[in-house]
């Protein structure tokens, strides 16, 4: 199997190279959440030293220098009793309770808060006020710098604590934080009304210079039309070109991690950094249109997202009851994100899905071959129909991936007609947070396009996912992967809905399981020793050409099954096939690696009320071949050649012999690849010639060898379900060896009898007839 130099040649055995440990927490974060030890934690991730409020937070990038204004105060230092008594947020001015409420900042009634009574509802009464002691302040203030928004556990341990009620508690940090929130908003009018005052002062001098013109020459007035119009719009021009370059290098120096300065007092301002490859060739920062800079942002604000993600444990990612699996609080995720790519479109459903592994693979590897399109989607072969690079945006900083952006296009896949294609366009973004820890992130880019009046139908979108990788000692990396889509589901047949709807067919556990499997199996072909069970006779050469010829062969099969673009498949509408029976055509020229003519395809997915492992186990035994394979010539197969690709002996690559009835019939074998994972398993099927077998099995070019695959994709029947599986059969039949040749209405259904009559075996020889 051929990884695309995945592997650093200079590695040891497993192709992983160790990194210093990670530790897993610096100290500054406390982690209240016993279920979030898998996942790693916050102090890994560089954090940035301002807190802010959530409203803030928003207008931060917008207004940097509100947020360094603001730094001074906004930590809680400033004591809350000497707030000005006539504090009116907003301009309203408060009622003298309310009032004396605010001035204390600790001050609490016994009664509801203002938040929840309305006084249309309730009739005027006393209200009683306490005011708590310098010692109760003290302790709510202390807690109130640490979290501003204590959960009803902690809530109740302040109480019993400071022997107040837990609603007193409540209503305190309720009014701390509209104290505080308040204040910021009136911190903030004050700046902006200052630099409306000096934009206004501004507008004034330009009005004053424009009706009296100076001469730039001499400083004396100048004569009407001395200032010509082309220099008036020079001027104007590089205004704008200075707005422009600034909001670029704020946008950059968030992108780095560092400032960047601009240097404006010229038309033509040089670059901030000749080294850094934002701009398209060498254009650097003066060649970042408006479509480019606003990729950028969106890069920016997805990382953002899928790093919280990751890291954030309940409400937003909640156990299932069934399997244990982490889904999203859909209605958490709308309260904490604001969305990035806009609101969902009409007719689309979320599914979102997070899962934790080891990967026997460093971090740099991983990186290296997420950014890399030919080698991802060798990673990911089941998953991954076609995929490529449309623009490299930034090729990342000082020669590694840190900061690498780039637009991308993908077909992503589940192995079933009844599921159809999804085509993303999307962003990718990797940005390293610290020694050893990467991170990289996906995002849709359909709403840029939208915007640019490049709109066209999507029936998936893709908010931010990805995944956080951080080395571990031994050479593994532990991966955090987080998958969150929106997609049309009126395409999606209902057997395979509840499988989408869960997570499971595009969620995370597929990506890292495998992530994982793929991993396992490169580790064990770049060990110098051969497992036990493989047969001695094969030379490490021709395990390499096996391997390579099994990879196309079920590259093929996934192919034919999903209509990817990969080949220019024909769909067939004949009115003798089953509804839920898919038949199509192509023909085949010039391909050395298939028999010349007419090949067609035919799919289809049934459900069978047999568990997962027990429908693969069936069907990957050659012993059991015959009960279901016609090419089985109705004996028991035998295994001539065995390549293990992982721990599970249902991860190989196998030559089988057919028994032969007669002498016609002995020159055929059969090559088979068969897969299994926590997501779902694969076998894969072709009948091969002896001899061209012969030149791949010493060490030859399996690129001439002619084949055309068979076989199932097995997954299981979605959460909630009756432990049944979705099997998937296909074939690929040369139905004509002339590719000019017409397709007849008898081919099709040999096909589709074919397929009919596997199912019917497959159920009776399991006792699921009905």
């Amino acid at each position: 199997m051929s990884f695309g130099g995945f592997s650093n040649s200079n590695s040891g055995s497993g192709g992983a190279r160790n990194i210093a440990d990670i530790p897993y927490n610096n100290g500054t974060t406390t982690n209240h959440n016993n279920n979030n030890n898998d996942r790693m934690p916050f102090g890994t991730i560089s954090q940035p030293r301002l807190v802010t409020t959530p409203t803030l937070a928003k207008s931060m990038f917008n207004s940097s220098g509100l947020s360094l204004a603001l730094q001074t105060n906004i930590d809680g230092h400033e004591d809350v009793n000497r707030m000005p008594e006539n504090f009116e947020p907003n301009g309203l001015r408060r009622s003298r309770e309310e009032e004396h409420e605010s001035r204390s900042g600790s001050d609490n009634m016994d009664g509801g808060s203002g938040d929840e009574q309305d006084a249309a509802d309730n009739p005027p009464r006393k209200k009683r006020y306490h005011r708590h002691t310098p010692q109760q302040i003290q302790e709510l203030e202390s807690l109130f710098k640490e979290c501003p928004h204590p959960d009803e556990k902690q809530r109740l341990e302040l109480s019993k604590r400071l022997c107040l009620e837990t609603r007193q508690v409540k209503f305190w940090f309720q009014n701390r934080r509209t104290q505080m929130k308040t204040q910021l908003e009136r911190h903030e009018n004050t700046l902006l009304r200052q630099e409306n005052d000096k934009l206004r002062a501004e507008n004034m001098s330009i009005r004053d210079a424009m009706r009296n013109p100076m001469c730039s020459n001499c400083g004396g007035p100048a004569i009407i039309g001395e200032i010509s119009l082309e220099e008036q719009h020079l001027r104007i021009e590089n205004a704008r070109l200075k707005d422009e370059l600034d909001r670029v290098c704020a946008l950059a120096g968030k992108f780095l991690g560092r400032p960047i300065s601009s240097l404006t007092n010229s038309i033509t301002p040089p670059l901030p950094n000749s080294s850094l490859e934002l701009g398209v060739g060498g254009n650097g920062f003066g060649g970042m249109n408006m479509e480019r800079s606003m990729f950028l942002e969106l890069a920016l604000a997805a990382m953002d997202e899928l790093v919280k993600m990751a890291q954030t444990g309940e409400p937003l990612w909640i156990r299932s009851i069934e399997g244990g699996r982490e889904i999203m609080n859909h209605e958490e995720y709308m309260r904490t994100f604001t969305p990035c790519i806009g609101l969902r479109p009409n007719g689309f459903v979320s599914e979102a899905s997070r899962e934790t592994g080891m990967v026997i693979i460093n971090s740099l590897a991983l990186v290296e071959t997420l950014m890399d399109p030919n080698r991802w989607a060798e990673m990911f072969p089941c998953m991954i129909a076609r995929t490529s690079t449309t623009e490299v945006i930034s090729n990342g900083i000082n020669g590694t991936r840190n900061g690498a952006l780039q637009l991308m296009h993908a077909e992503l896949q589940v192995l079933s007609p009844l599921v159809p294609v999804r085509e993303v366009n999307f962003l990718r973004f990797c940005k390293q947070h610290a020694e050893g820890v990467w991170a990289v992130v996906d995002v849709s880019i359909d709403t840029i396009r939208e915007t640019s009046g490049a709109s066209s139908f999507v029936n998936c979108r893709r908010l931010p996912s990805g995944c956080l990788v951080q080395d571990m000692p031994n050479g593994y990396s532990k991966v955090t992967w987080v998958e969150h889509a929106e997609y049309d589901e009126s395409q999606v047949h209902q057997l395979y809905r509840p499988l989408l709807s869960s997570g499971i067919g595009f969620g995370a556990l597929r990506w890292v399981a495998t992530l994982q499997r793929q991993c396992e199996c490169l580790a064990i072909l770049m060990s110098s020793a051969a497992p036990s069970r493989d047969h001695s006779a094969i030379t490490a050469g021709g395990r390499r050409s096996m391997l390579k010829l099994a990879q196309r062969m079920t590259n093929n099969f996934c192919a034919g099954v999903c209509a990817s673009t990969v080949h220019k498949w024909n769909k067939l509408n004949a009115g003798n096939v089953e509804e839920d029976v898919r038949v199509m055509t192509r023909k085949s020229v010039d391909d050395p690696g298939e028999p010349p003519g007419i090949v067609l395809s035919a799919a289809t997915s049934v459900w069978l009320p047999v568990s997962p492992q027990r429908l693969f186990d069936f069907l990957r035994d050659e012993r059991l071949r015959s009960e279901w394979d016609i090419l089985s010539n109705g004996g028991p197969m035998q295994e001539m050649a065995h390549i293990a690709k992982g721990q599970d002996h249902g991860n190989c690559v196998s030559l089988l012999r057919a028994s032969a009835i007669n002498s016609n019939q002995s020159s055929m074998l059969i090559l088979q690849e068969t897969c299994i994972d926590a997501a779902g398993s694969l076998v894969v099927y072709a009948p091969v010639d002896i001899p061209a077998m012969h030149v791949v099995m010493n060490g030859g070019d399996s690129a001439y060898v002619a084949l055309l695959p068979s076989g199932f994709a097995i997954v299981p029947d979605g959460p909630g379900s009756r432990g049944g599986s979705l099997l998937t059969v296909a074939f690929q039949i040369l139905v004509n060896s002339l590719p000019t040749a017409k397709l007849t209405v008898e081919s099709v259904e040999t096909v589709n009898n074919l397929i009919s009559c596997t199912v019917q075996k497959i159920k009776a020889a399991l006792q699921c007839e009905s």
